[in-house]
Protein backbone atom coordinates (compact mmCIF):
# COMPACT_ATOMS: atom_id res chain seq x y z
CA UNK A 1 0.00 0.00 0.00
CA UNK A 2 1.65 3.46 -1.03
CA UNK A 3 0.27 7.26 -0.09
CA UNK A 4 -0.97 8.71 -3.33
CA UNK A 5 -2.45 11.81 -1.87
CA UNK A 6 -3.08 14.12 0.94
CA UNK A 7 -6.10 16.76 0.92
CA UNK A 8 -7.53 19.24 3.20
CA UNK A 9 -10.94 20.82 4.58
CA UNK A 10 -11.86 22.92 6.92
CA UNK A 11 -14.59 23.96 9.25
CA UNK A 12 -15.72 26.40 11.51
CA UNK A 13 -16.21 24.72 15.00
CA UNK A 14 -14.84 25.96 18.17
CA UNK A 15 -11.80 27.00 16.14
CA UNK A 16 -10.80 26.17 12.63
CA UNK A 17 -11.46 22.56 12.48
CA UNK A 18 -8.62 21.05 9.91
CA UNK A 19 -9.42 17.68 8.23
CA UNK A 20 -6.82 15.91 6.73
CA UNK A 21 -7.99 13.17 4.34
CA UNK A 22 -4.79 10.39 3.17
CA UNK A 23 -5.72 8.21 0.18
CA UNK A 24 -3.80 5.60 -0.89
CA UNK A 25 -3.72 3.52 -4.09
CA UNK A 26 -6.08 0.38 -2.61
CA UNK A 27 -8.23 2.90 -2.41
CA UNK A 28 -8.84 2.91 1.46
CA UNK A 29 -8.70 6.85 3.15
CA UNK A 30 -7.85 7.61 6.51
CA UNK A 31 -9.24 10.76 8.10
CA UNK A 32 -7.51 13.24 10.70
CA UNK A 33 -8.30 16.21 12.24
CA UNK A 34 -5.98 18.87 14.02
CA UNK A 35 -6.90 22.29 16.05
CA UNK A 36 -5.22 25.55 16.12
CA UNK A 37 -2.95 25.32 13.33
CA UNK A 38 -4.95 27.72 11.27
CA UNK A 39 -3.91 28.75 7.93
CA UNK A 40 -0.52 28.08 8.11
CA UNK A 41 -0.72 24.23 9.26
CA UNK A 42 -3.43 24.17 5.67
CA UNK A 43 0.05 25.72 3.54
CA UNK A 44 1.97 23.39 5.93
CA UNK A 45 0.50 19.71 5.10
CA UNK A 46 0.26 21.71 1.69
CA UNK A 47 3.87 21.46 1.11
CA UNK A 48 4.69 18.20 2.66
CA UNK A 49 2.46 16.14 0.67
CA UNK A 50 4.84 15.71 -2.58
CA UNK A 51 7.00 14.21 0.48
CA UNK A 52 4.37 11.40 1.23
CA UNK A 53 3.35 10.72 -1.63
CA UNK A 54 4.32 6.73 -2.36
CA UNK A 55 5.48 5.84 0.92
CA UNK A 56 3.94 3.28 3.24
CA UNK A 57 1.26 4.88 5.56
CA UNK A 58 1.78 1.64 7.67
CA UNK A 59 5.08 3.68 9.17
CA UNK A 60 3.67 5.93 11.07
CA UNK A 61 6.33 6.97 13.63
CA UNK A 62 9.32 6.81 10.96
CA UNK A 63 7.10 9.01 8.99
CA UNK A 64 6.40 11.44 11.55
CA UNK A 65 9.63 11.70 13.08
CA UNK A 66 11.29 11.42 9.74
CA UNK A 67 9.68 15.01 8.71
CA UNK A 68 10.07 16.24 12.02
CA UNK A 69 13.60 15.85 12.49
CA UNK A 70 14.32 17.16 9.03
CA UNK A 71 12.60 20.15 9.98
CA UNK A 72 13.74 21.58 12.96
CA UNK A 73 15.02 24.52 12.14
CA UNK A 74 12.02 25.27 10.30
CA UNK A 75 9.86 24.61 13.55
CA UNK A 76 10.27 20.63 14.69
CA UNK A 77 9.76 21.15 18.06
CA UNK A 78 6.27 22.86 18.52
CA UNK A 79 3.46 24.83 16.80
CA UNK A 80 1.85 24.81 13.60
CA UNK A 81 3.97 22.40 11.99
CA UNK A 82 3.58 20.04 14.78
CA UNK A 83 -0.06 20.50 14.74
CA UNK A 84 0.17 19.43 10.54
CA UNK A 85 1.83 16.65 11.39
CA UNK A 86 -0.47 15.62 13.78
CA UNK A 87 -3.50 15.78 11.58
CA UNK A 88 -1.64 13.65 9.50
CA UNK A 89 -0.92 11.09 11.99
CA UNK A 90 -4.14 10.73 13.17
CA UNK A 91 -5.38 9.96 9.40
CA UNK A 92 -2.94 7.39 9.04
CA UNK A 93 -3.87 5.38 11.52
CA UNK A 94 -6.82 5.64 10.46
CA UNK A 95 -5.80 4.32 7.51
CA UNK A 96 -4.06 1.17 9.13
CA UNK A 97 -7.19 0.28 11.02
CA UNK A 98 -9.35 -0.04 8.21
CA UNK A 99 -6.87 -2.10 6.45
CA UNK A 100 -6.63 -3.89 9.16
CA UNK A 101 -10.03 -4.00 9.64
CA UNK A 102 -9.18 -3.16 13.24
CA UNK A 103 -10.13 -0.25 15.98
CA UNK A 104 -7.02 2.00 16.41
CA UNK A 105 -6.86 0.99 20.43
CA UNK A 106 -5.87 -2.58 19.16
CA UNK A 107 -2.92 -1.30 17.36
CA UNK A 108 -2.04 0.97 19.94
CA UNK A 109 -1.87 -2.43 22.37
CA UNK A 110 -5.74 -2.39 23.69
CA UNK A 111 -8.17 -1.26 26.19
CA UNK A 112 -7.83 -0.68 29.71
CA UNK A 113 -11.43 0.64 30.10
CA UNK A 114 -14.51 0.59 27.42
CA UNK A 115 -16.00 4.26 28.18
CA UNK A 116 -13.79 7.21 28.93
CA UNK A 117 -15.25 9.90 30.75
CA UNK A 118 -16.04 13.16 28.94
CA UNK A 119 -16.34 16.49 31.02
CA UNK A 120 -18.40 19.81 29.63
CA UNK A 121 -16.56 23.16 28.95
CA UNK A 122 -19.76 25.30 30.38
CA UNK A 123 -21.00 28.51 29.52
CA UNK A 124 -20.46 30.38 32.88
CA UNK A 125 -20.12 34.48 32.90
CA UNK A 126 -18.56 36.37 35.51
CA UNK A 127 -21.58 38.25 36.06
CA UNK A 128 -24.56 35.63 36.74
CA UNK A 129 -26.08 35.06 40.03
CA UNK A 130 -26.63 31.48 41.57
CA UNK A 131 -29.85 31.40 39.94
CA UNK A 132 -28.06 31.87 36.34
CA UNK A 133 -25.30 28.96 37.07
CA UNK A 134 -28.17 26.71 38.14
CA UNK A 135 -29.60 26.93 34.98
CA UNK A 136 -26.29 26.43 33.20
CA UNK A 137 -25.13 23.57 35.42
CA UNK A 138 -28.88 22.23 35.35
CA UNK A 139 -28.46 21.71 31.39
CA UNK A 140 -24.87 19.72 31.55
CA UNK A 141 -26.45 17.36 34.24
CA UNK A 142 -29.32 16.74 31.91
CA UNK A 143 -27.08 16.15 29.22
CA UNK A 144 -25.79 13.07 31.23
CA UNK A 145 -22.46 14.53 32.29
CA UNK A 146 -20.86 13.96 35.84
CA UNK A 147 -18.00 16.80 35.27
CA UNK A 148 -18.03 19.99 34.21
CA UNK A 149 -14.93 23.27 33.47
CA UNK A 150 -15.82 26.93 33.64
CA UNK A 151 -13.16 29.64 32.96
CA UNK A 152 -12.76 31.90 36.40
CA UNK A 153 -10.30 34.96 34.15
CA UNK A 154 -13.92 36.45 33.93
CA UNK A 155 -12.23 39.74 31.83
CA UNK A 156 -10.04 37.49 29.85
CA UNK A 157 -11.49 37.59 26.49
CA UNK A 158 -13.71 40.84 27.17
CA UNK A 159 -17.19 40.03 29.03
CA UNK A 160 -18.99 42.58 29.42
CA UNK A 161 -21.86 41.26 32.12
CA UNK A 162 -24.30 44.05 33.27
CA UNK A 163 -22.49 43.15 36.92
CA UNK A 164 -18.85 43.94 35.59
CA UNK A 165 -18.88 46.49 32.64
CA UNK A 166 -17.78 48.81 34.71
CA UNK A 167 -15.07 46.90 36.02
CA UNK A 168 -11.94 48.23 33.60
CA UNK A 169 -9.27 46.17 34.14
CA UNK A 170 -5.64 46.36 32.37
CA UNK A 171 -5.51 43.55 29.90
CA UNK A 172 -1.75 43.04 30.33
CA UNK A 173 -1.41 43.03 34.10
CA UNK A 174 -1.59 39.50 35.75
CA UNK A 175 -2.89 40.77 39.24
CA UNK A 176 -6.04 40.41 39.74
CA UNK A 177 -7.80 43.24 42.61
CA UNK A 178 -9.18 42.27 45.77
CA UNK A 179 -12.65 42.99 43.87
CA UNK A 180 -11.95 40.19 40.94
CA UNK A 181 -9.78 38.09 43.43
CA UNK A 182 -13.12 37.42 45.73
CA UNK A 183 -15.57 37.46 42.51
CA UNK A 184 -13.28 34.24 41.27
CA UNK A 185 -13.85 32.23 44.60
CA UNK A 186 -17.87 33.53 44.70
CA UNK A 187 -18.03 31.98 40.99
CA UNK A 188 -16.35 28.98 41.47
CA UNK A 189 -18.43 28.56 44.87
CA UNK A 190 -21.16 29.14 43.55
CA UNK A 191 -20.88 26.79 40.86
CA UNK A 192 -19.59 23.67 42.87
CA UNK A 193 -22.87 24.36 45.74
CA UNK A 194 -25.13 23.98 42.42
CA UNK A 195 -23.33 20.94 40.81
CA UNK A 196 -23.76 19.34 44.22
CA UNK A 197 -21.03 16.49 46.06
CA UNK A 198 -21.26 14.29 43.71
CA UNK A 199 -20.08 16.39 40.56
CA UNK A 200 -16.75 17.08 39.72
CA UNK A 201 -15.91 20.67 38.83
CA UNK A 202 -12.48 21.89 37.28
CA UNK A 203 -11.80 25.72 36.99
CA UNK A 204 -9.21 27.46 34.16
CA UNK A 205 -7.50 30.30 34.23
CA UNK A 206 -5.73 30.39 30.93
CA UNK A 207 -2.24 31.65 32.11
CA UNK A 208 -3.58 34.72 32.82
CA UNK A 209 -2.14 35.52 36.82
CA UNK A 210 1.27 36.13 38.56
CA UNK A 211 2.63 33.91 40.86
CA UNK A 212 1.24 35.23 44.37
CA UNK A 213 -2.23 35.88 43.07
CA UNK A 214 -2.63 31.78 41.61
CA UNK A 215 -1.35 30.43 45.28
CA UNK A 216 -3.27 33.45 46.88
CA UNK A 217 -6.18 31.93 44.96
CA UNK A 218 -5.69 27.79 44.83
CA UNK A 219 -5.94 28.13 48.65
CA UNK A 220 -8.73 29.94 48.63
CA UNK A 221 -10.35 27.39 46.93
CA UNK A 222 -8.93 24.44 48.75
CA UNK A 223 -12.41 24.12 50.62
CA UNK A 224 -14.36 23.30 46.94
CA UNK A 225 -12.05 20.30 46.25
CA UNK A 226 -12.25 21.38 42.64
CA UNK A 227 -11.41 18.35 40.21
CA UNK A 228 -8.11 21.13 39.70
CA UNK A 229 -7.32 24.46 38.81
CA UNK A 230 -5.74 24.79 35.31
CA UNK A 231 -3.09 26.92 34.29
CA UNK A 232 -2.94 29.78 36.48
CA UNK A 233 0.29 30.86 34.55
CA UNK A 234 1.97 29.55 31.33
CA UNK A 235 3.44 25.90 31.62
CA UNK A 236 6.82 26.83 29.93
CA UNK A 237 7.77 28.67 33.25
CA UNK A 238 8.31 25.11 35.16
CA UNK A 239 9.59 26.28 38.44
CA UNK A 240 7.51 28.60 38.72
CA UNK A 241 4.56 26.31 38.10
CA UNK A 242 6.05 24.31 40.56
CA UNK A 243 6.28 26.77 43.28
CA UNK A 244 2.53 26.93 43.17
CA UNK A 245 1.55 23.09 43.04
CA UNK A 246 3.98 22.65 45.93
CA UNK A 247 1.69 25.59 48.07
CA UNK A 248 -1.70 24.25 47.69
CA UNK A 249 -3.44 21.15 47.91
CA UNK A 250 -5.85 21.97 45.08
CA UNK A 251 -4.76 20.03 41.98
CA UNK A 252 -3.02 22.19 38.96
CA UNK A 253 -3.48 21.15 35.84
CA UNK A 254 -1.77 22.15 32.44
CA UNK A 255 -0.77 21.24 29.21
CA UNK A 256 -2.56 21.79 26.47
CA UNK A 257 -0.58 24.59 24.55
CA UNK A 258 2.41 21.98 24.83
CA UNK A 259 3.62 20.13 21.77
CA UNK A 260 5.43 16.42 21.98
CA UNK A 261 7.44 14.18 25.03
CA UNK A 262 9.72 17.39 24.70
CA UNK A 263 7.40 20.01 25.82
CA UNK A 264 6.33 17.92 28.48
CA UNK A 265 9.62 16.04 30.42
CA UNK A 266 10.77 19.26 32.64
CA UNK A 267 6.64 19.52 33.68
CA UNK A 268 6.68 15.93 34.41
CA UNK A 269 9.98 15.10 35.92
CA UNK A 270 9.76 18.09 38.57
CA UNK A 271 6.34 17.74 39.56
CA UNK A 272 5.64 21.12 38.12
CA UNK A 273 2.07 20.06 37.91
CA UNK A 274 -0.67 17.72 39.61
CA UNK A 275 -2.37 16.51 36.10
CA UNK A 276 -0.66 16.94 32.44
CA UNK A 277 -3.05 17.99 29.68
CA UNK A 278 -1.88 17.50 26.16
CA UNK A 279 -4.09 18.62 23.20
CA UNK A 280 -3.85 15.32 21.51
CA UNK A 281 -5.14 16.63 18.04
CA UNK A 282 -2.62 19.33 18.37
CA UNK A 283 0.23 18.68 20.10
CA UNK A 284 1.93 15.19 18.55
CA UNK A 285 -1.37 12.68 17.63
CA UNK A 286 -2.09 9.61 19.13
CA UNK A 287 1.43 7.76 19.07
CA UNK A 288 3.09 10.92 20.58
CA UNK A 289 0.44 11.66 23.27
CA UNK A 290 0.47 7.55 24.25
CA UNK A 291 3.99 8.31 24.91
CA UNK A 292 3.35 11.39 27.37
CA UNK A 293 0.89 9.95 29.24
CA UNK A 294 3.19 6.77 29.62
CA UNK A 295 5.59 8.76 30.94
CA UNK A 296 3.31 10.90 33.31
CA UNK A 297 2.64 7.37 35.14
CA UNK A 298 5.62 6.98 36.11
CA UNK A 299 5.45 9.65 38.47
CA UNK A 300 1.71 9.14 39.48
CA UNK A 301 0.74 11.78 37.58
CA UNK A 302 -3.03 11.67 35.39
CA UNK A 303 -3.75 12.44 32.10
CA UNK A 304 -6.59 14.55 31.03
CA UNK A 305 -6.45 15.42 27.58
CA UNK A 306 -7.65 19.08 26.61
CA UNK A 307 -10.41 18.85 23.92
CA UNK A 308 -11.58 21.48 21.00
CA UNK A 309 -11.84 18.58 18.77
CA UNK A 310 -14.93 17.76 16.59
CA UNK A 311 -16.31 14.13 16.92
CA UNK A 312 -13.44 13.00 14.54
CA UNK A 313 -10.86 14.36 16.41
CA UNK A 314 -12.73 13.71 20.33
CA UNK A 315 -13.19 9.95 18.78
CA UNK A 316 -9.49 9.69 17.84
CA UNK A 317 -8.33 11.23 21.25
CA UNK A 318 -10.64 8.41 22.67
CA UNK A 319 -8.55 5.49 21.48
CA UNK A 320 -5.66 7.36 23.38
CA UNK A 321 -7.61 7.45 26.78
CA UNK A 322 -8.54 4.04 26.54
CA UNK A 323 -5.01 2.53 25.97
CA UNK A 324 -3.35 4.36 29.11
CA UNK A 325 -3.66 2.99 32.64
CA UNK A 326 -3.72 6.97 34.30
CA UNK A 327 -6.79 8.34 32.49
CA UNK A 328 -8.58 10.64 34.40
CA UNK A 329 -11.22 12.30 32.09
CA UNK A 330 -11.39 14.23 28.51
CA UNK A 331 -12.82 17.61 27.62
CA UNK A 332 -15.75 18.33 25.25
CA UNK A 333 -16.19 21.79 24.07
CA UNK A 334 -19.07 21.55 21.31
CA UNK A 335 -21.91 21.83 23.99
CA UNK A 336 -23.39 24.46 22.26
CA UNK A 337 -23.04 23.56 18.39
CA UNK A 338 -26.01 21.99 17.26
CA UNK A 339 -24.07 19.96 14.58
CA UNK A 340 -22.04 17.89 16.89
CA UNK A 341 -24.56 15.41 16.52
CA UNK A 342 -24.99 15.35 12.55
CA UNK A 343 -21.25 16.10 11.18
CA UNK A 344 -20.20 12.60 11.56
CA UNK A 345 -21.98 9.13 10.69
CA UNK A 346 -21.88 8.21 14.77
CA UNK A 347 -24.52 10.61 15.73
CA UNK A 348 -24.27 12.03 19.22
CA UNK A 349 -20.97 9.92 19.95
CA UNK A 350 -21.33 11.29 23.79
CA UNK A 351 -24.09 9.46 26.30
CA UNK A 352 -24.45 9.97 29.89
CA UNK A 353 -21.38 11.90 29.91
CA UNK A 354 -19.01 9.11 28.30
CA UNK A 355 -17.93 7.67 24.78
CA UNK A 356 -18.37 4.17 24.47
CA UNK A 357 -15.77 2.47 22.06
CA UNK A 358 -16.83 0.58 19.50
CA UNK A 359 -15.28 -2.12 17.18
CA UNK A 360 -15.39 -0.13 14.38
CA UNK A 361 -12.02 -0.17 12.20
CA UNK A 362 -9.68 2.54 12.52
CA UNK A 363 -10.97 5.38 14.11
CA UNK A 364 -14.57 4.51 13.79
CA UNK A 365 -16.64 7.33 12.53
CA UNK A 366 -16.85 8.67 8.96
CA UNK A 367 -17.03 12.88 8.36
CA UNK A 368 -20.68 13.56 7.05
CA UNK A 369 -19.23 15.86 4.35
CA UNK A 370 -22.20 17.78 3.26
CA UNK A 371 -22.81 19.22 7.16
CA UNK A 372 -18.80 19.81 7.65
CA UNK A 373 -18.99 21.64 4.33
CA UNK A 374 -22.26 24.11 5.36
CA UNK A 375 -19.36 25.25 8.02
CA UNK A 376 -17.00 25.14 5.98
CA UNK A 377 -13.81 27.71 7.33
CA UNK A 378 -13.61 31.38 5.43
CA UNK A 379 -10.92 31.76 3.01
CA UNK A 380 -10.45 27.59 2.83
CA UNK A 381 -10.29 25.27 -0.32
CA UNK A 382 -12.39 21.91 0.10
CA UNK A 383 -10.39 18.75 -0.53
CA UNK A 384 -9.08 20.04 -3.57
Amino acid sequence: MKITSIKTGATKGHTMQLWVRVETDTGIVGLGECVHGGHQAVAIIKDLTPRLIGEDPFAIDALFEGIRRSLVFEGGFAGALITALTGIEIALWDVKGKALKTPVYELLGGKFRDDIRVYCDCEVEPGMGMSEIREVVDGVMEAGFTALKIDLDMFAYGHTHEETVWYKKDKYNMTPSHWEHERMVELASMVVEAAGKDFDVAADLHTRLDKHSAIRLARDLEPLHLMWLEEPIPPENVDTMREITQATSTPICAGENLYLRHGFRDLIEKHAVDIIMPDIPKCGGLSECRKIANMAELYSMPFAPHNVASPIGTMASAHVCATVPNFLVLEFHWHHRDFWSTITDGGNIIKDGKITLTDRPGIGLELNYDVARQHQYPGTTWFE
